[in-house]
């Protein structure tokens, strides 16, 4: 059964908010490194994101307690999982990797739930950026954008997303 056969039948449910339910594990800076983030400066507390690939396993039993719950859907644990919202802390070349762990964690859920008469999805978490795209942030230079190739920033992350869900990674530019 599709999700298009299965909307035609019924509401579907959607998981709820991944933030509140990594506050609840109390993590320390330690729980956002992993040996390639180990000496790195900057603190990286916060960036849930990271947790794909430092904290896997929180982020799988995540989707797990949704699924439990009823859900129909989870998404991604990739809202900021762009390199312009990496940039932040230094992690822009991380940003393929989050975006296509977090899609296969997402998708061993849906697969452990999965049922034929219950058939479980995930949808892709492409959440905002940190940045304004409208707005300039420099008052004195109106027509200034930090930000102005939000579109590529967007392609690139939707393609990763559907490649951590297939066999295949292809190295995205």
């Amino acid at each position: 059964m599709t999700i298009d056969d299965l909307a035609k039948q019924r509401i579907l449910i959607l998981d709820g908010a991944m933030g509140t339910m990594i506050q609840r594990h109390k993590l320390t800076e330690d729980d956002f490194r992993n040996e390639a983030l180990k000496s790195y400066t900057t603190s990286l507390k916060g960036n849930n994101d990271l947790l794909s690939i430092t904290r896997p396993n929180i982020i799988l039993d995540i989707h797990r307690a949704y699924f439990e719950a009823g859900a129909d859907i989870v998404e991604t644990n990739t809202f900021s999982s762009t390199s312009i919202a990496q940039s932040d802390y230094g992690l822009e070349a991380f940003a393929y990797q989050l975006n296509v762990e977090s899609a296969k964690l997402a998708k061993q859920a849906a697969k452990e739930y999965s049922t034929s008469e219950k058939p479980r999805f995930v949808a892709g978490s492409i959440g905002p950026t940190n940045r304004t795209a409208s707005l300039s942030p420099d008052v004195n230079r109106p027509g200034f954008r930090a930000i102005t190739r939000i579109d590529r920033s967007w392609s690139s992350r939707s393609s990763l997303l559907f490649h951590g869900q297939s066999k295949e990674h292809p190295r995205s530019s």
